[in-house]
């Protein structure tokens, strides 16, 4: 059986800092999914997306913990760990 993620101890309440890709939205670009960043609220957009936000955030910030963004979408993911958490 695979030991459960630590990393879960460091999600915080955050408020989500957009309701798009910061960074798209900034550069007039676009995205395909979007991600939030659970330890400080930056939304990102997926590794499907050709910028893939959210990842660059988590390698600037080291930040582990994402969920999706998109409506009816309730899951989450740890970068450092390479998994999906309930």
């Amino acid at each position: 059986m695979s030991k459960p993620c630590a990393h879960v101890k460091e999600i915080r309440d955050v408020k989500p800092s957009g309701s798009g890709c910061e960074e798209c939205l900034k550069m007039g670009d676009t995205w395909v999914h979007l991600r939030e960043c659970l330890i400080c609220g930056h939304v990102g957009c997926c590794d499907s997306s050709k910028n893939k936000h959210a990842t660059k955030h988590f390698h600037q910030t080291r930040h582990p913990i994402m969920r999706s963004f998109e409506p009816g979408e309730n899951w989450r993911w740890c970068y450092v760990d390479e998994i999906a958490l309930d």
